[in-house]
């Protein structure tokens, strides 16, 4: 999504040719490979390790801080392994948003229109909205300090990364369609009547 904002807002006149069929089944593919080859990486090892706690997980799907708790004390290094790779991958994607948005930014404050300035703001910002909201749950998910960990909380924030960005993505993106616009505005009138 950063790629194609990127190309629409930056090289306009080359989107046809950079955004083509065989340029998005490629980026298409390589997104669904990279998240096999990473889901793969941590179902492989996940089989390998030993658990020492048992293998009940108080949450409704396998998370892998939840996993981490059940591993034997000698199965950190390996896991430490993963997550450096986890991290690395992390980074690259949001390094390769950050730039993106960086010479979007830098192009949209160009624009000499504010009305033009407005429109490619308004492009953007849905994508950012939800990549901002899974990053953020996801990061307080996983790097929250051990301390405030409760079965309850786990869950509840498990609940919040993996449903909530999902479900109100559709709704963030279709705030740009003035219908939906003009349905809300009608229900909220109605609501304050």
């Amino acid at each position: 999504m950063a790629y194609d904002r990127y190309v629409a807002i930056c090289r306009p006149l080359h989107y046809g040719t950079l955004m083509g069929s065989r340029a998005c089944t490629k980026m298409a593919a390589a997104a669904w490979a990279s998240g096999f080859l990473y889901a793969l990486l941590h179902t492989a090892n996940t089989f390998s390790i030993p658990f020492c706690q048992g293998n009940t997980v108080d949450q409704f799907f396998c998370e892998i801080p939840q996993i981490l708790k059940l591993f034997c004390s000698d199965s950190y290094l390996r896991e430490a392994g993963v997550i450096v790779v986890s991290i690395c991958l992390i980074f690259v994607c949001f390094i390769f948003i950050v730039v993106s948005y960086v010479q979007i930014f830098t192009a949209v404050l160009r624009i000499p229109s504010e009305q033009g300035r407005h429109k490619a703001f308004s492009m953007c910002l849905p994508h950012l909205t939800v990549v901002s909201l899974f990053l953020s749950t996801g990061m307080f998910a996983h790097l929250k300090p051990p301390s405030l960990s409760s079965p309850a909380l786990d869950l509840m924030v498990a609940v919040l990364y993996s449903v909530v960005p999902p479900a109100v993505n559709p709704l963030i993106y279709s705030l740009r369609n003035k219908e939906l616009k003009e349905a809300v505005r009608k229900l909220v009138q109605r609501q304050d009547q």
